[in-house]
């Protein structure tokens, strides 16, 4: 019984249920395949119809492949790796298309006569200095002209000394520290220029200060009548001085990147050419960001939700893109 073979009939019945289990198999390899395929093209928009109908044919070339291949010439190995090829030309046209952000954005090739510790620099900062610029307009303006919110004001200009780690104030973060290693980084003929903007604007910044400390809306004190006045008019010597080391950053880099501050009126947004309302968009969701730990733990906050699906965890726009408005 153990050496008995078995009959002719025996025999075809299991090579074609080998067969019909092997054609099963492939269907569903092939299946499987075919729509990471697809899933890569139709994840692409618009512009790259091209690449969806090339994956798409593909994906029913290799379906109707595994149809035909009653005689096993074609084996699963051969199959899988023609989906995998698919797939992977899709995806590497996917990433290699350009973006309309990336088009835009300028680089250190774009710079080429200033130093690479200037063009690091320039880089670095351009995009943190405009929406301290965006700030100073839309938001530092409105709270000095309320003296109820010279409190928050003041937080400006507040160390923080916590254990003996001194933190810099915002002023000094956000403005003043930029400012400085910029004009630091640039060659001679520009530094002099925006050491001297630096100057006035940290001057100015100074002044704001004094008028403002020690007026809270909590904290009834005697206040000046012409003290409101003095603070806008400081504010405006800070906007001065502010467009004059844009102006000067902007010569030393040749590409006027960085927008000046209008003085403040009925026009200054149209003539500012930046959205109020994507500023505001931006505070809002890094605050979001902050008040769930940042992007780190964000990171898993945007894991389980679905909204986060296919965007950043925090969902704060992207600062390339809002840069260049």
């Amino acid at each position: 019984l153990a050496n008995a073979q078995p009959q002719p009939a025996t025999r075809n019945l299991i090579a074609r249920n080998g067969s019909m289990r092997l054609s099963t198999g492939n269907a569903v390899l092939v299946l499987a395949a075919s729509c990471l395929a697809s899933a890569v093209a139709f994840s692409l928009t618009g512009q790259d119809n091209a690449i969806k109908s090339s994956s798409v044919s593909t994906s029913l070339n290799l379906s109707s492949e595994s149809a035909t291949e009653g005689n096993g010439d074609v084996s699963r190995r051969q199959l899988f790796q023609r989906a995998a090829a698919s797939a992977a030309a899709a995806a590497s046209l996917a990433s290699t298309r350009p973006s309309v952000a990336s088009a835009a954005m300028t680089g250190a090739a774009d710079i080429p006569d200033l130093p690479p510790e200037a063009v690091r620099s320039y880089l670095q900062y351009r995009v943190p200095l405009q929406i301290s610029a965006d700030y100073y307009l839309w938001e530092l303006r409105d709270k000095i002209s309320r003296i109820d919110d010279w409190g928050e004001v003041n937080e400006l200009y507040r160390v923080n000394n916590n254990k003996g780690q001194g933190q810099p104030s915002r002023v000094e973060r956000d403005y003043i520290n930029p400012m400085r290693i910029l004009s630091l980084s640039m060659p001679p003929d520009f530094a002099d220029e925006m050491r001297d903007s630096q100057f006035k604007f940290e001057k100015a910044a100074a002044g704001l200060s004094k008028i403002t400390t020690g007026v809270r809306r909590d904290l009834p004190v005697e206040i000046s009548p012409t003290a409101q006045k003095d603070a806008l008019n400081k504010w405006e010597e800070g906007r001065v001085a502010l467009n004059e080391f844009f102006l000067a950053l902007n010569s030393a880099t040749g590409l006027n990147e960085l927008k000046p501050v209008p003085a403040a009126g009925p026009n200054q947004n149209k003539e500012y050419g930046r959205s109020q309302g994507k500023y505001f968009d931006l505070m809002k969701k890094t605050k979001l960001c902050q008040n769930r730990g940042g992007p780190a733990l964000s990171q898993a906050w945007g894991q389980l939700m679905v909204s986060g699906y296919l965007q950043d965890s925090c969902g704060i726009p992207d600062l390339d893109s809002y840069f260049y408005q």
